[in-house]
């Protein structure tokens, strides 16, 4: 791989699991650009941040603009996301609207920001971070279908991209120790322990568990990989799960 391969963008990397996949492209010498509602709390010679408010179309292309002008981006891995549950009868659609423009519209406009570089250097890597939830879990409605919604583009888009050296894969976490879950699951909770004893594995994943998912398929080695899910989720894909 050459150096002008060595630029990627991350969206949600300001905390969390995007934030230990920005310290993992750093620790392998990527230039590395966050996508967020807020900068990255930490500097980095080679870390740029691009604030943005991923659920706002509007905002995004605005953002993708200053993105394409600013980097020739090969490695892409769309993490941001949000679960706002809800059981059926309380669902809004408003909230359905904005998880399927940050996990589905904000996809679609990052890789056709970042397509004519990919093309133009025969590589690139895409990575979507989708979620064990896509296998359905109660309150995810909205949550749900547009985590499973990335599997189905993934697998369009790795059949489309494939013979220009572009390989699309999605990594699909949970339940992983971080703010976003621990705003539906308190912290040393009683529903917290239920949780990690219904656990294969027998404990939560940590950040790094799904950064390491991550940097398989962005590995310029693992070219013969493309259109699969990987669920880091420490076993609970292959059963039931209660929360």
């Amino acid at each position: 791989m050459t150096p002008a391969h060595k630029v990627a963008v991350v969206t949600g990397g300001s905390a969390g699991i995007g934030k230990a996949i920005c310290e993992h492209l750093l620790a392998q010498g990527y230039e590395v650009v966050s996508l967020a509602r807020r900068a990255c709390d930490f500097e980095h010679a080679r870390l740029h941040s691009i604030e943005v408010d991923l659920c706002d179309r509007a905002a995004t292309a605005q953002a993708m603009v200053e993105l394409a002008r600013r980097f020739e981006v090969t490695t892409v891995v769309h993490n941001a996301g949000v679960i706002r549950p809800a059981l059926l009868a309380d669902v809004q659609l408003d909230d359905l609207d904005a998880l399927v423009n940050l996990h589905l519209g904000c996809a679609i406009q990052l890789v056709q920001t970042t397509l004519p570089a990919m093309r133009a250097a025969q590589f690139g890597r895409l990575v979507l971070l989708s979620s064990r939830a896509a296998l359905g879990l109660a309150t995810r409605t909205s949550y749900s279908a547009t985590k499973a919604g990335m599997l189905g583009m993934a697998r369009t888009w790795a059949l489309e991209l494939a013979p220009q050296g572009i390989t699309v894969n999605v990594v699909a976490p949970g339940p992983i120790r971080t703010d976003m879950f621990h705003d539906v699951v308190p912290a040393g909770s009683d529903k917290e322990q239920a949780l990690t004893a219904a656990i294969p594995v027998k404990r939560l994943g940590e950040s790094a568990d799904v950064a390491r998912a991550v940097n398989f398929f962005i590995d310029p080695l693992n070219s013969f990989v493309t259109g699969q899910v990987l669920y880091v989720c420490g076993g609970t894909s292959v059963g039931s799960l209660n929360l």
